[in-house]
């Protein structure tokens, strides 16, 4: 199966489109090197960014492992000197002040009993924290620990205690010595947004927590600490000894890097952590995705490619395809096809195009100059063939004044009638520009004038109305149609009149009526008491012709009277032009085989 001629076909049967499939294929390996170059430099950015992460969070907690080891030096001091002044709560006071004289940043010194009781501090102040849940969780400690009390009852702020359990010499737990730093002289303050070159929330946040994963100090609201902390690893579980690194999202769904260091063995951790993207970003495209930017270089490259190759050979190909589609839909204009620079190939083919048209066009003019003489000397046949029709009609015509029987002038005169009717078909095909179709419309109401002029006289008159369609008839049609017209006007002339004597009428009609078929239609006025000769019944020649000729149009013949009116009507389907030029040729071939 061929595709039809204009045909545009799918979308990938376009050049362009198979080249950039092509190009698209054979630069997808270097897509690949690109993506997994720039994945493997993005790992390797975010190692160093969590490496710097643990030099910044180390940095950052000096400050607060100075001042918690140094808390906790203190309480340990405290813990092994304050057993003898615990009888006198007094002299166990002015032990207290005098750690806090020491240490300015101590905001309180205490010592509490096993039982919950604060008697001996630097505040000469008594509590009971029996029912204080922190409290309650530090006397069951052995070990020296660290406590944050967001709300501390003494000191009336949030506050960090270094705890210490205090023994007796008989090694008796006696209770814990608490040293309190208010939480504001150890938080770690958040680094202004122009040094670090982020804004506040992408900027370095540093917590501290102890073994049981409590937070002791954060560099933001301790509420909005939470926000920070790794969604899927609790701090217990970050515990260690050894200093780690990841990345994990943060429980704001926040992809954030995390260095986590011990700070007191076993008691003080710090944690650092700040966005994954803000910290290995060093312009706004190490931001999107490693896949991105290679991507968009290979759509790139695509797209240089395909806009080259528009430019060398897409371009011209479509500019000779339109000069090629022209001249194929008949347009013999072939233009100026400069194709100077063009590949060698494209002129080269463009060359070629060129000489096969002035080939066609020189072979086009032969034809149509042979055609030409071929219709000039068909239609001298026509001419003369209808001057020697004509001839022998005006014969017959000096027989009938001749003939002295009227039967002998009927007969004469019907036969003058067709043969007048050929004449006139021989002339339409004379005149005719074409050579294979004949306008109905000219060459039928010639017809009726002429069968009506020699059918009518002063004695006889009959009004003719004749309307034809715009009809192109094939030679093979017009001569049997115009003979049947001939023998139906003939058939209706002779018969036509009227019950009041007035003048009779004839009614002539051919028209299209769909699917290809036409229809000819003759209705005339006729006396009641007539009857005419039905061409369908009848056994006459004229109403033998009328068949034949039917037969001929392979259509179908109809009659019908009804009170003082008479209708022929036959219809039959046109045939194609290019039918009869076919069925021309099939016979001159057949003529030729006779002749040999």
């Amino acid at each position: 199966m061929t595709r039809k001629e204009g045909s545009t076909g799918s979308f990938i049967d376009r050049l362009g489109v198979r080249l950039a499939i092509f190009l698209a294929v054979a630069l997808f390996p270097l897509l690949l090197i690109s993506a997994i170059q720039s994945n493997s430099l993005l790992q390797e950015a975010r190692a160093r960014s969590e490496a710097a992460l643990m030099g910044e969070t180390l940095q950052a907690v000096t400050g607060e492992t100075r001042l918690l080891q140094q808390a906790q030096a203190e309480a340990r001091f405290l813990a092994y000197t304050l057993p003898p002044f615990l009888n006198d709560m007094d002299a166990c006071s002015a032990q207290m002040r005098k750690a806090v004289e020491a240490d300015p940043a101590l905001s309180l010194a205490a010592f509490v009993d096993k039982n919950g009781q604060m008697e001996c501090s630097s505040r000469n102040v008594t509590y009971d924290f029996s029912k204080d849940e922190h409290v309650q969780g530090i006397l069951p400690l052995e070990t020296p620990s660290f406590v944050l009390n967001p709300h501390g009852p003494v000191s009336g702020t949030a506050v960090i205690g270094a705890t210490h359990p205090v023994y007796s010499v008989d090694g008796e737990k006696l209770g814990f010595v608490s040293l309190s730093l208010p939480h504001s002289s150890v938080l770690h303050k958040e680094s202004e947004p122009d040094t670090l070159g982020y804004d506040v929330d992408n900027a370095l946040v540093i917590m501290t927590f102890d073994a049981n994963g409590s937070v002791l100090t954060s560099s933001g609201d301790l509420k909005k600490a939470q926000t920070y902390l790794p969604a899927h690893r609790a701090l217990k579980a970050l515990a260690g000894p050894n200093a780690l690194t990841f990345t994990a999202r943060s429980n704001s769904g926040q992809e954030r890097v995390y260095s986590v260091l011990e700070l007191l063995p076993g008691q003080l951790y710090a944690m650092g952590s700040w966005p994954a993207k803000s910290s290995i970003s060093m312009n706004p495209v190490a931001d999107v995705s490693p896949i991105l930017v290679p991507t968009l270089m290979w759509l790139a490259s695509l797209l240089v490619a395909y806009f080259a190759m528009q430019k060398l050979v897409i371009g011209h190909v479509k500019r000779l395809s339109r000069a090629l589609r022209g001249f194929a839909s008949g347009s013999r204009r072939v233009g100026n096809l400069n194709y100077a620079g063009a590949p060698k190939e494209i002129q080269d083919l463009a060359l070629s195009y060129e000489k096969m048209t002035e080939t066609i066009l020189h072979d086009e003019a032969e034809l149509e100059d042979m055609i030409h003489h071929q219709e000039v000397l068909l239609r001298e046949v026509h001419h003369r063939v209808k001057n020697n029709l004509q001839l022998i009609a005006s014969i017959i015509s000096m027989q009938i004044r001749k003939a002295r029987s009227p039967e002998t002038k009927e007969l004469m005169k019907g036969l003058q009638e067709r043969v007048i009717s050929l004449a006139t078909i021989h002339r339409g095909l004379y005149q005719t520009s074409g050579l294979t179709d004949i306008t109905a419309n000219e060459l039928l109401p010639d017809i009726v004038r002429q069968i009506s002029a020699l059918a009518t006289g002063p004695e006889r008159r009959i009004d003719v109305n004749c309307h034809v369609d715009e009809i192109r008839l094939t030679p093979d049609q017009a001569v049997p149609l115009s003979l049947l017209l001939t023998e139906a006007m003939t058939n209706a002339m002779k018969y036509a009149g009227t019950k009041d004597g007035s003048r009779p009428d004839l009614q002539i009609s051919l028209c299209k009526i769909g699917g290809g078929y036409v229809r000819l239609a003759l209705e005339n006025s006729m006396d009641p008491d007539a009857e005419p000769a039905s061409p369908d019944k009848s056994s006459g020649l004229g109403s033998q012709l009328s068949q034949a000729f039917v037969q001929q149009l392979n259509g179908e013949l109809k009659s019908a009277a009804e009170a003082d009116r008479y209708r022929l009507t036959a219809e039959f389907k046109l045939a194609e032009l290019q039918e009869a030029e076919l069925r021309h040729a099939r016979d001159d071939e057949d003529d030729e085989e006779d002749d040999e």
